[in-house]
This record gives structure tokens, sequence and C-alpha cells, in this order.
């Protein structure tokens, strides 16, 4: 008796196009089994891209910043009432060997508004602080309009921070214009506006006068608020050991030093954090966009119980039935999963531009995506290709 022919075996490039031609007879119904795991994708995508921007552009600004700046403030007193810095807490600053810049400035507790229809209670959170010329030198600032204090000596004149001249409505000085705002209840002359400050925030929220014109206009007491000095990269924290001391030798408990590129990365640490969070509704996304594919392959084999019996009558074997169907639920999702992957890139890329940071999309997350996809589809299309291939062929036909 002459032995029964093996089957053939379809080639993968086989298997591929009988899932794909299965596809394309349901468009619309692909589009949105499909659209669950792009959502799903998009989100993931997003969600850990977005972050590496963000720490890219943490990582550039602290560069171009500069991680050797220093800030020293008053703190309490055994009483638990406000210190005060000594009013020579800058040039002592600056007798620290690795000290290469050294700097103040000075809070003068006057409020700053828009003019005297304001009442005083209404600041906006802005505060009038008495500066000197090399300020922006030390935090490396920059004027974005105007002019900074330079030699302005005892005249009333203020350089306004980036989020104070917006909230007083400066948004530029203009050439032949004089801009005022009240401080305390004297007018002081616009001449310039600060760029931003990340190192210094409490600069951007404030108007700068000069240490002269704040002490006879203002009250000024001539005790600085806030020292900022540099120091050598290699030296920054053997000056942070020694700088309370430096500065208030009396009480250098009543001394609190700061690093501000710390509370930068903080911030970032922070947000990381809180990016899990979406990364948790993201993986939610995918599991329901899983569900419905294996919804949509389930009803396919319903609905095609007449073409998987006579494929069987032709000859085709459970095992062919059964890549057919497990090809077309990882064609879906794969699909789903490429279209997620550039919307999320879209996404991604739109976010960064907005904020000013380089887009970052580690390799490994893009094509993560697509082979989660992929896999969220082999998993969701295992039984319904089971069930295919369990089907006999009289009963198909029937």
């Amino acid at each position: 008796m002459t032995p029964l022919p093996r089957p053939g075996r379809l080639a993968a490039a086989d298997v591929l196009a009988l899932g794909a031609h299965g596809l394309r007879t349901r468009p619309a119904r692909v589009a949105l089994s499909a659209l669950g795991i792009a959502i799903g994708i998009t989100a993931m995508v997003a969600v850990l891209a977005v972050p590496a921007s963000s720490a890219r552009a943490l990582h550039d600004r602290l560069a171009a910043l500069g991680t050797n700046l220093l800030t020293a403030g008053p703190g309490k007193t055994l009483t638990g009432a406000p210190s005060v810095l000594p009013d020579t807490a800058v040039p002592m600053s600056k007798r620290i060997a690795p000290v290469t810049a050294s700097t103040a400035v000075g809070s003068t507790g006057q409020p700053v508004r828009r003019s005297d229809l304001v009442p005083r209670s209404e600041t906006s959170g802005l505060a009038a602080y008495a500066a000197t010329p090399d300020l922006l030198g030390v935090l490396g600032g920059e004027v974005r309009s105007g002019t900074f204090l330079g030699d302005a000596g005892a005249h009333p004149v203020v350089v306004l921070g980036s989020v104070a001249a917006a909230r007083l409505g400066v948004d530029r000085v203009e050439p032949g214009t004089t801009r005022q705002v009240l401080i305390g209840d004297t007018r002081f002359t616009v001449v310039g506006v600060l760029g931003p400050m990340p190192l210094a925030p409490e600069v951007e929220r404030s108007a700068l006068v000069g240490w002269d014109s704040a002490k006879e206009h203002l009250g000024f007491d001539g005790h600085p608020s806030t020292v900022y000095l540099r120091a050598r990269e290699d030296s920054v924290e053997e000056v942070r050991g020694v700088l309370a001391r430096t500065l208030n030798p009396a009480n250098p408990g009543e001394v609190e030093v700061v690093r501000p590129s710390e509370a930068l990365k903080a911030q970032e640490i922070t947000e990381s954090a809180n990016s899990a969070l979406f990364l948790g509704l993201g993986a939610v996304a995918l599991l329901v966009g899983g569900v419905g594919v294996a919804n949509t392959m389930v009803i396919s084999v319903l609905e095609r119980r007449r073409e998987i019996g006579l494929r069987r009558a032709l000859g085709a074997t459970r095992r062919q039935v059964r890549g057919q169907f497990l090809a077309e639920s990882v064609l879906l999702s794969g699909l789903g999963g490429l279209c997620g992957v550039l919307a999320g890139v879209l996404v991604t890329t739109g976010y960064a531009l907005s904020r000013g940071w380089p887009a970052v999309f580690p390799v490994q997350t893009l094509a993560g995506g697509i082979g989660l996809a992929v896999l969220v589809g082999a998993v969701a299309g295992a039984y319904p290709a089971s069930r295919a291939a369990r089907l006999a062929p009289v009963a198909a036909l029937a």
C-alpha cells in the first residue's frame, strides 16, 4: 500500500501572506482593534521617552550653568527666630582658597507692585532684592532685554527677573520708552529684564535694585539674605563643609548651605517617579487592546468556519490553520504597535519642542514597543488560533 504524502510546510512568507489577507477582508474591525494596542504603546513610549528628554535637557543645562555653585542663607537661631548673615559674608567667603567668585542679594522687605492702585498686600509672590553688578557673572545669567544695574549707584532703577517681568506685564525694555514699577512707596524705572535662571529661581521672581539704591530708597540694612559663590569643581564639597563657619564664625549653625544643582536633580527624580503612574496606565490600555484583539480573532473564527472547513478538506493541517490565525493576530497587534510607536515619537517630539528640550528616544524603548505589541498579539491570538485548528472539516462545512 502506497503511503500518503506528507503535507507540505508553509513558508513563513506564505503564512504572513495568509494572515495579511485575513486582515484586508475586515479593515474597519482591524482598525478599531489595532487602536487599543496603538494607544497603549503610544502611552508607554511617551512615558519613557519624555523623562529621557527631560534628563538630557537637565544634563545640558547643568553642563552650561555648572554644578559648582553654592548658596548660603540665614537659618534659625536656637530660639527658632530667623537669623541674619553678617554684612561681611561676601568678603569672608572670598577668603576660601577654592572660591573663584562670590556675590550676594539682600532682601529689602518691600512689596513690588505695578502701581499704587494695587494694594500693598497683593505682591504676586514677588520680592525686591538689593544686588551688585557682578550677580549675573556668578549665576551665569543673561539680560534678555535692556541692561543690568551696572553703575546705577543710588539711582532708582530696577532689573526684573523673568517671572517678575511676566507678572508685572513688562515683556521687554523698549528704547525711548519708560516703564516704572512701585517698590515700597518709590517708583523705580525698569532698565532690564533677565532671562531664566534655573539655579536661582528666587532671582527669577524678584525685582533687583542697586545695593546703594536699596539703602537710600528702601531702608535696606546691608545684610545679605543669600550669598552665591562659585568654587573649583574638585573642591565644591570641601568649600561646602567650611562655608558656614567662614561666613558666621560665631554661629555657624545659623547658616544654611545649599547646592542648587542637587535640587534640580531631585526634581528630575520626582518627575521620573510620577511617570511610573502613567506607565501603569499605558499597560492597562495595552491590556485592554490585547483583549480587543482576542475578541476580534474569536469572532473571526466563528465567521470563517466554512473557510476553515474548506481549507482542511483540501489538505491544510491543523498546524497550518493555527499558524494562519496566529499570524493574523500578530500582524494586527504589530500594526497597532507600529502606529503606537510613531504616535509616541510625534507626541514626545511635540512636547519636548514645547519645553525647549532635545527629543530623546531610547532605541530599546522603540524596539520594545513593537516587540511588546507582537507579544500581546501572540498571547491574545493563541486561544482563537487553537480553536480554529480544532474544527473538524465536516462540522465546519455543515
